[in-house]
């Protein structure tokens, strides 16, 4: 069974190691959970029989009229159950009174978040691959 928080009460960066597949270089555990302590709204799906963090997604806002969900990850072996569907609904029930909530995804993720009320814009990003790590 999965649990679904909206705090990181009794999460340590021991409980956040895994997560970044397929990153070049990306944030140790550490930086990790400083991210998730710093995000305007998280959500994190927790294995509740070991208590594992077996993904969650973040968002960051003006808490105003805007939101930006940068992340999004479920470690490699809890993928595919529904895990980061239902994480972006409980992130999103957190931004409900938001004008906008973006993200920025690559095309074959589209279909993914479709269905959850998403839709396809244009858009523009800029990377500082140096900085990538977060230190």
């Amino acid at each position: 069974m999965i649990d679904y928080r909206t705090d990181l009460d009794g999460v340590s960066a021991d409980d956040l190691d895994g997560f970044f597949v397929g990153w070049p270089t990306h944030p140790d555990c550490a930086t990790h959970l400083r991210m998730l302590e710093n995000a305007y709204a998280v959500a994190v799906a927790v294995d509740a029989d070991t208590g594992r963090v077996v993904g969650f997604a973040n968002a960051i806002s003006d808490g105003v009229l805007s939101a930006y969900i940068p992340l999004l990850e479920v470690l490699p072996e809890w993928q595919g159950q529904g895990i980061g569907t239902r994480l972006i609904e409980v992130l999103c029930e957190q931004l409900d009174d938001l004008y906008m909530v973006d993200l920025v995804c690559d095309a074959e993720l589209e279909a993914f978040y479709e269905p959850l009320g998403f839709r396809a814009l244009t858009g523009m990003a800029k990377r500082n691959y140096a900085s990538q790590t977060g230190n």
